[in-house]
């Protein structure tokens, strides 16, 4: 979720022909895509950001070049007296590839709370395709479980005002343990038009899956002139109305968090992880998910690890 408070959330299901796996969502319509033109050009074609988070750590001064911050210090959304910790946002190999990992701790109080962040400090991205894998995890590393922690990949800009027209967020938010009313695992896509802090309003578009979603997820997001589309793992998920397209451009964030402290009472020590293999921005081009693939593929067969052509704002 975005970096605001947490509350009550007005929800516009779409029904889901089938649960994701082996045979996941089979015979949900798929999205129109623009197609790339073939050949190796023609999929490394277009202003992109790529990153296939190669760092050695959060003060990696290649990471702030790349135009990237890790959040530090407090604020929303999560757990009243939680703070962000920069140093838990950590980069690892696994598989033959650079893995980012965020790590969010708590034993039970909102003083022992500790939540991670990544995003761009450039407010530049809108229309096109977005695109990340990532390892959500049901179970902690260490310690108890039953924690509503929220695992994310997103994109959003800042609420100027409450209920201001041009703000703008598209989410991928897993709670494995259940959260929001959802009393176990379910994912959720998100597309907003705009919301008011306090009294809580809000105008968004919700679509779920309720079902474990533990392990690696290609993830992938379009917005064009027409609807915002989600898919995982190369099946449409989503699509989202008109209504809910950006008027701004948005940054792009990972984080993880604690809605709050009730799914679970313990003060013993625990530990939730997700991780991330890499993130991909094409700008106002619309791919399918296997044109994603074959662009990532493209990057890492060239040994490009991080690329980003998409102009500042």
């Amino acid at each position: 979720m975005s970096t605001r408070p947490t509350g009550r959330r007005t929800r516009t299901a779409l029904a889901l022909a089938a649960l994701l796996g082996s045979a996941a969502l089979a015979g949900l319509p798929a999205s129109t895509a623009t197609a790339e033109p073939s050949g190796p050009a023609g999929v490394l074609a277009g202003q992109a950001l790529f990153d296939d988070f190669g760092y050695t750590s959060h003060t990696d001064p290649a990471l702030g070049e790349h135009g990237w911050r890790v959040r530090s210090g407090v604020g929303g959304p999560g757990v009243s007296g939680a703070t962000w910790d920069p140093s838990k946002v950590t980069f690892s190999a696994e598989g033959g590839t650079s893995v980012m990992n965020l790590e969010t701790s708590t034993a039970g109080t909102g003083a022992s709370t500790v939540q991670t962040e990544i995003l761009t400090e450039d407010m530049k991205f809108r229309n096109g395709t977005y695109a990340a894998r990532v390892r959500f995890s049901d179970a902690p590393t260490h310690g108890p479980d039953g924690d509503r922690v929220v695992q994310t990949f997103f994109t959003i800009n800042d609420l100027k005002a409450p209920m201001a027209d041009d703000y703008a967020e598209y989410d991928f938010e897993y709670l494995p343990n259940g959260g929001w009313g959802e009393p176990s695992s379910t994912l959720f896509t998100t597309s907003w038009e705009t919301y008011a802090p306090d009294p809580w309003q809000a105008v968004n578009q919700h679509s779920e899956s309720r079902q474990s979603f533990a392990g690696w997820h290609d993830l992938v997001l379009t917005i064009d002139d027409n609807a915002v589309t989600y898919y995982v793992d190369g099946r449409h998920f989503a699509t989202h109305d008109a209504a809910y397209l950006p008027e701004r451009p948005m940054s792009i964030n990972f984080n993880q968090w604690l809605i709050d402290l009730e799914g679970l009472t313990s003060t013993t020590p625990r530990a939730y992880r997700q991780q991330v293999d890499y993130v991909l921005h094409v700008k106002d081009q619309v791919l399918t998910p296997a044109q994603v693939t074959a662009k990532v593929d493209a990057y890492r067969r060239a040994s490009t690890s991080f690329v980003d052509e998409v102009p500042a704002p």
